[in-house]
């Protein structure tokens, strides 16, 4: 805990402090009357933010620019940077199967501890594989196959929880200040990007073993980092999924924007089932918001993947910039992202969270084609990249928070976990589609090679914009009926 920047722990207090009172209706004790003490609900906020923290350092050892150099170094293709890309996107496919799963189980802790305990312990295997490439018991091209079916099978395991650890979440976090918390929560990893990427990369870059063994150690370090976030998890109120399948919750009495709470209404609902059997496949199908909000959130993972994955590749190889540098260069985007997001946050809670999706969704498709004036220059690399990296980080910010917003907003409480499920799937298919797609545009002569590539993604982006349009907000504060329809 030492750990957490004094600001970020600050903030999040004062946020809490606003939610003092509220209450829930889930429990594994009296469905209908039990509720959630405030001093439970303050400590899970405060243990999902330092869960955030620590699996942020092992995200960064397990992907991102990191392992992007290493398969540089490896000599790797661009289809296997397609490749590494999709397979975290493609895995979701999975995730159906996983809420089912899920909803059949009576902890969210457990279920979570089981698969993303499995998922992380997985990286163990490269650790082992790159102290074998450095006694020359494997080679190259082996490590990159290694690396590849870790990666596989690292997301399918961590794919079988994502519906219901974020169903977990929802539950936890208040709807009036979702989206002040999650903001909150997003700068605190923010900031560990920005104070752990350099460390990692100059780490790995001056190694004195060489940068495959330097980033062996950093990998192990990030491994040990991930079973702590899941440690935190401990301290998060646990909830029996199939509780939360069976109530439905009056939330226009839970609290108004300075008032008090009135009572929060439980209502027992019939129990016909377990699992997917409680779920009818024809309310999900009449639900058109939220299908109109999966063709949008599908299109855009689409055309957003077409190029983002082979920014690294066009860094490191392209331009031929060392990997500490373009460490830094996340640093600064994670820095403005650190800035930006709990403004976004705020004014998502004002606006709404479609209005500000429209606005920075347009600025963020144009922006794959200010890399067509970056070069080999000092000015370069020394100003326009960081400056544009700002750019990045700020903008994909509001992006990445709005939509997690919205897609709990539209999304009912019953089941929750399933809805999560099936657009994490779709998304995951077009997602990984476009990481493919790129990949073979990015090594083809004819279509510019990875400078037409960016062209390409930032017209996608402005046509996946257009079903965001007919998207109907949650609005705050009107009384629901969380178990069905909420058009």
């Amino acid at each position: 805990m030492d750990s957490v920047p004094i600001e970020t722990v600050a903030s999040l207090n004062l946020e809490i402090a606003q939610i003092d009172s509220l209450t829930t209706v889930l429990s594994s004790q009296s469905p209908s009357s039990f509720r959630f003490p405030k001093n439970a609900i303050r400590t899970s906020l405060k243990a999902s933010t330092l869960d955030a923290i620590f699996a942020t350092i092992f995200s960064i050892t397990t992907g991102g620019i990191l392992l992007s150099n290493f398969l540089v170094e490896l000599d790797a293709s661009p289809v296997i940077f397609g490749m590494l890309s999709s397979i975290p996107m493609l895995v979701n496919l999975i995730q159906p199967l996983g809420a089912y799963i899920s909803e059949r189980t009576t902890s969210r802790f457990q279920y979570s501890m089981l698969v993303y305990g499995t998922s992380r312990l997985l990286w163990l295997i490269l650790v082992i594989g790159i102290i074998g490439a450095g006694w020359g018991v494997v080679n190259s091209q082996q490590l990159v196959i290694l690396t590849l079916l870790i990666v596989f099978f690292s997301h399918l395991s961590g794919g079988l929880g994502s519906a219901s650890w974020m169903s977990w979440l929802a539950i936890i976090a208040p709807r009036r200040l979702r989206g002040r918390y999650f903001g909150i929560r997003n700068s605190a990893t923010s900031l560990t990007n920005l104070l752990c990427v350099p460390l990692a990369g100059f780490a790995v870059s001056h190694w004195y073993g060489g940068t495959l063994q330097g980033y062996g150690v950093v990998l192990f370090v990030g491994i040990l980092f991930g079973l702590i976030s899941l440690g935190c998890q401990y301290f998060k109120i646990d909830v029996n999924p199939q509780l939360q399948n069976t109530h439905i919750v009056d939330s226009s009495n839970i609290k108004n924007e300075l008032g008090e709470i009135t009572d929060t209404v439980s209502i027992p609902q019939k129990q016909t089932g377990k699992g997917l059997a409680m779920l009818n496949p024809y309310n999900i199908g009449k639900n058109s918001n939220f299908w109109i909000f999966i063709l949008y959130f599908s299109l855009w993972m689409l055309a957003f993947n077409l190029c983002a994955p082979f920014v690294n590749l066009y860094l490191l190889e392209t331009l031929n910039i060392d990997v500490g540098w373009v460490t830094v260069y996340s640093s600064l985007q994670a820095g403005a992202n650190l800035l930006m997001v709990v403004l976004w946050g705020k004014l998502a809670d004002k606006v709404g969270n479609r209005p500000i999706l429209i606005f920075v969704g347009m600025v963020v498709a144009v922006t794959p084609l200010l890399w067509f004036g970056i070069g080999k220059s000092n000015l370069d690399v020394w100003l326009w990249l960081p400056l544009l990296y700002i750019f990045i980080g700020g903008s994909g910010a509001a992006v990445d928070l709005c939509n997690n917003n919205m897609q709990i907003g539209i999304t009912p409480v019953r089941n929750q976990s399933i809805y999560f499920a099936i657009a994490a799937a779709i998304a995951g298919v077009t997602g990984a589609l476009g990481t493919t797609i790129g990949g073979f545009i990015a090594q083809s002569p004819h279509f510019g090679g990875l400078l037409g590539l960016f062209a390409l993604s930032s017209i996608c982006r402005l046509a996946a914009l257009i079903p965001l349009i007919f998207v109907k907000e949650q609005v705050t504060g009107n009384r629901e009926l969380l178990t069905g329809n909420r058009e």
